[in-house]
């Protein structure tokens, strides 16, 4: 089975190389890092202390994990912590955000590369988030005598259909997972079909929900709102990790409110820094001020705001009186609510979560977030932004959120058992 995986790897990599290097190195101007990728720039123990090498994807899993390595760091500061990531976005937000003691890009799948990473990294445990199965990674941990954690686990209806599809193969790939944290009983239950035992299987919540932020004292928001030009008088409306389909969307809505009323504000942020040119585009056919949030200088008056700077966008859900988060109203799946909801804010989120499925679901129940199908549903929301009935759904969000926290004592428990034993 690993032979033919290496072999298809291969092929694969000949063809995609050439898209992945015009892409990366002339088209979004990124370093390619294929050092990393190749295992020639690898960080190493040399002190034989304990040490964990985390993986995260991309923005995301990084942002999942931040706080869970804190406190690891934070109780066992003797340990080496290692953190890899596969894409930019990712790699620049855990060298702003993650305190370790190597951060590098997620080498080649390749038995070879893998193996010069152990042997210079020497892991007591390798920690995986969501759903990180790489076949030769998981399978050279096992021959080494690694332990395997995957925590924040979870398993999205689009993935589970392909892994159900090849399950005989994944059971066997799944095998070499010492232990699974999952999110949710869904997951679980989903892992079991595909062949996991029962009894590796731990449901421990979602570690995003075990947000550490500093709260804003109503001075501190108004100081920042006035940082960002922002005067009493304005409501905000912070549409989070937008994707391509949603930011017209909610320019028409935001336009047609702006009719009644004018002391609205938008701020769009982007998912992908690559589309911050295309949305620019996009909000010049509306007759409005804008800026970018780089270009922005103090005192500036604006009526629409591109956020196009990573790791900030926590801060402007703090000053926002209404939180439209993306990727939602597209059939992608949706991003996460959590952070709107850690400041108590109204949130209204599109028909498309399944990527937060069972957060949202509660969040439902409690009436504490507001699903929009269409321009017509984001037009009555904005128009209720200064309503009664949102300070009630803000502070459900907030008491939402604290019901679910938990997952990183839970995590830090198993990681202890796995590094001391």
């Amino acid at each position: 089975m690993y032979l033919i995986y290496n072999v298809v790897l291969f092929f694969l990599l000949l063809i995609y190389f050439p898209y992945f290097f015009i892409k990366n190195k002339f088209i979004r101007k990124l370093p390619l890092n294929l050092k990393d990728r190749f295992g020639k720039n690898i960080p190493e123990n040399e002190r034989d202390t304990k040490s964990i090498w985390f993986h995260a994807v991309s923005m995301g899993e990084v942002l999942s994990i931040q706080n869970l390595i804190s406190e690891v760091k934070k109780i066992h500061s003797d340990w080496r912590i290692y953190l890899s990531t596969l894409t930019p976005t990712g790699f620049e937000i855990a060298n702003k955000k993650i305190e370790a003691d190597g951060i590098f890009y997620f080498p080649l799948d390749f038995p070879w590369i893998i193996r010069k990473y152990f042997q210079k990294i020497k892991p007591e445990l390798l920690i995986l988030t969501e759903s990180e199965f790489w076949p030769n990674l998981l399978n050279e941990a096992k021959k080494m005598g690694i332990k395997v954690l995957l925590v924040n686990g979870r398993i999205s209806d689009n993935s589970f259909k392909k892994y159900y599809l090849f399950r005989y193969l994944f059971k066997k790939i799944l095998a070499n997972i010492s232990l699974f944290l999952v999110q949710s009983s869904k997951d679980r239950e989903k892992l079991e079909k595909m062949g996991v035992e029962s009894d590796k299987i731990i449901v421990a919540g979602n570690l995003k929900a075990d947000i550490s932020i500093k709260k804003c004292n109503p001075k501190e928001i108004e100081n920042l709102k006035l940082k960002m030009g922002i005067d009493s008088s304005k409501k905000v409306i912070v549409a989070g990790s937008t994707l391509k389909g949603e930011e017209e969307k909610l320019l028409k809505a935001f336009m047609e409110i702006r009719k009644k009323k004018e002391n609205i504000l938008l701020i769009l942020a982007p998912r992908h820094p690559e589309r911050f040119e295309e949305v620019e585009k996009l909000v010049k056919e509306f007759p409005v001020k804008y800026i970018r949030k780089s270009c922005f200088k103090e005192n500036e008056k604006w009526d629409i705001m591109i956020l196009d700077t990573l790791g900030e966008l926590i801060n402007f859900y703090a000053i926002c009186d209404l939180a439209f988060v993306g990727g939602s109203l597209v059939p992608k799946g949706g991003h996460n609510i959590l952070e709107p909801a850690f400041f108590g804010k109204p949130i209204f989120f599109g028909p498309f979560y399944n990527n937060f499925q069972d957060i949202v679901e509660r969040f439902l129940e409690r009436k504490a977030v507001k699903i929009v199908r269409d321009e017509k549903d984001l037009i009555e929301a904005i128009s209720k932004i200064d309503s009664k009935e949102y300070i009630g759904m803000g502070r459900r969000a907030y008491e939402t959120l604290c019901a679910l926290q938990g997952a990183i004592k839970i995590t830090l428990k198993y990681i202890e058992m796995f590094i001391n034993n």
